[in-house]
């Protein structure tokens, strides 16, 4: 770790999870019920690419609820989510009931886990809110010779309707971003992702693939995904109305757009690898 002590980045992390929003009540649920987990192909395409049909062990950092946690259950011995917030973390345990499965407090770029252990590490949805230097040397660290790191996100708005998106869109766009205790910005760009990853060293390999997912949701589902954004949950506990956001605009081209029906949701996801 060269640019920052550890003591610093972790006071960085702390004052992110203080600020996140993570910690309302119904906050964690929401987000387990609303948001997305990954498709079997992301999970089939990691072992291909670490050649491990069944892996001995798998590492979720930043596994948040255990979405993408508990996908692992059935392929792998093993099954480790790392996640510093108590409040998703309890939801992760209460949801999962694979005894192969379990969830550890801790932040991404201290596991405590040992070296060479893991044949797959992972990061859905949550590398932009890490820091990139130690966060990707604890990845390296923790994986065997020939393991992959993933850091995968998908893309919003979810594909459901054009105007839902475009209502979708406008609310992310009156979203404030997050920022360090510094002033600087907090989240890192996820496009950024990639090449990080082949700058960092710690990698012989690395690329990005696509694919997408297909779930099943309705007027509710859309809107509990746009309500299971930290941002838009402290923006909201600071006094900006759903109006001011455009919440309320996207509920209502949701229900007139929908109205009773469930349809298929589909969700691009950007899979940015490296091989150790």
């Amino acid at each position: 770790m060269t640019e920052y002590s550890r003591e610093l980045i972790d006071e960085w992390s702390e004052a992110l999870l203080r600020s996140s929003g993570y910690e309302k009540t119904g906050f964690a649920a929401g987000f387990d019920a609303n948001r997305p987990a990954p498709p079997a192909a992301l999970v089939d395409l990691l072992c291909l690419e670490a050649q491990a049909e069944r892996p001995h062990l798998v590492v979720d950092l930043g596994s948040g609820t255990g979405l993408s946690t508990r996908r692992w259950a059935d392929r792998a011995d093993e099954v480790v989510g790392v996640e510093a917030s108590p409040e998703l973390r309890a939801q992760a345990q209460e949801a999962t009931a694979a005894g192969n499965v379990r969830f550890v407090q801790a932040y991404a770029q201290a596991t405590g886990l040992p070296d060479d252990a893991a044949d797959i590490v992972t990061c859905s949805q949550a590398l932009h809110w890490m820091e990139p230097e130690p966060t990707l040397a604890e990845a390296a660290r923790i994986l065997r010779p020939g393991g992959v790191f993933a850091a995968y996100d998908y893309d919003w708005p979810p594909i459901v309707h054009w105007e839902i998106e475009e209502a979708f869109e406008e609310m992310l766009r009156r979203l404030r971003v997050g920022r360090r205790p510094d002033g600087e910005r907090m989240r890192y760009a996820k496009e950024e992702h990639l090449e990080r990853i082949r700058s960092s060293g710690h990698f012989r390999y690395a690329r990005e693939i696509v694919l997408h997912s297909k779930e099943r949701g309705g007027a509710e589902r859309v809107v509990g995904m746009a309500l299971s954004l930290g941002p838009l949950t402290v923006a909201l506990e600071n006094g900006t109305t759903e109006e001011e956001l455009g919440v309320a605009a996207l509920r209502e081209k949701a229900q007139r757009v929908l109205g009773d029906r469930e349809v298929d949701i589909y969700l691009g996801y950007r899979i940015r690898l490296g091989v150790k």
